[in-house]
């Protein structure tokens, strides 16, 4: 696995692949991360490993999609576990920039969707979709990758990506990949890791959540009103646990709808002390 750190590198890569005749038309597939990986992020390599002729991660902690008072200092940070793993993956290359490679001094432009960004996790957090959209720009002008790889649990920052991509014309197709979840249903993060014990079994209530409405959907119920209703009287059984948010949406434009068409997308976010945890589904 090559280790590389710098823009040229990256693009002078992807492109003597994409020159070689002996690579598909999606030679190259991107996995973009912030690095403490754990299995969600593999599956997201391995998807990538049976696409595309050869894949490439990146480990970048973004600073401007954390806000003034969030935790871009603490953010865990296991660099020599990430390479072990991506290593066994079998990945190409990692792209490990430092944060002046990204952002050189002096820098002034941002890409920001308007409307989308303000939207779920964009209006409790403000500025992060903009920093999301600007350094996965980044990421794709530097990899030109023909495939780049993304997971459903962070579905409001694909709806975001999609629309920056489709507005922006450029040449890559965005690939979600199923949530991977621990075997008691807790959404796979990076930032479990900050959960106490206690806050550990109390955050399973975001999936227990999850699970009521799914099973209200099944046997008819559609109405979006009832089935956020639901999922409060779930969140209810754990008062230390905070609602962020409760919403059924296009998952296009992150719109709430009063029906929950096949399709749409159930998402909730809540704080467990100082975690801010993000959970979804897809309605069948």
């Amino acid at each position: 696995m090559q280790i590389l750190k710098t823009v040229a590198e990256l693009r002078a890569w992807s492109r003597s692949l994409r020159q070689s005749s002996q690579f598909a038309e999606a030679a190259v597939g991107l996995v973009p991360t912030m690095g403490a990986l754990h299995e969600g992020h593999i599956s997201l390599v391995r998807t990538a490993k049976t696409s595309c002729s050869a894949v490439a991660a990146s480990i970048f902690v973004n600073p401007t999609q954390f806000g003034p008072n969030e935790d871009f200092s603490k953010y865990p940070r296991t660099w020599e576990a990430d390479c072990d793993l991506l290593m066994k993956e079998g990945v190409d290359v990692l792209f490990a920039p430092p944060p002046e490679e990204v952002y050189r001094p002096g820098s002034a432009t941002f890409v920001e969707v308007e409307g989308l960004s303000n939207r779920l996790d964009g209006k409790s957090r403000p500025g992060h979709f903009r920093g999301v959209a600007t350094v996965v720009a980044k990421l794709l002008i530097a990899a030109e990758p023909g495939r780049a790889f993304f997971g459903q649990k962070d579905a409001a920052q694909v709806a975001v990506l999609r629309r920056m991509v489709a507005d922006l014309d450029l040449p890559v197709e965005l690939i979600v990949c199923p949530i991977v979840r621990e075997p008691d249903g807790l959404a796979m993060c990076s930032r479990n890791r900050y959960l106490t014990q206690d806050q550990r079994r109390q955050a399973l209530v975001l999936n227990r959540a999850l699970k009521a409405v799914e099973a209200a959907v099944t046997t008819g119920e559609r109405r979006s009103e009832a089935l956020i209703q639901i999922a409060h009287s779930v969140f209810a059984t754990e008062i230390a646990v905070e609602i962020d948010y409760i919403e059924v949406v296009n998952w296009q434009t992150l719109l709430p709808i009063e029906v929950a068409t096949p399709g749409s997308l159930f998402a909730v976010a809540a704080r467990i002390g100082n975690t801010r945890l993000i959970d979804n589904f897809l309605v069948p």
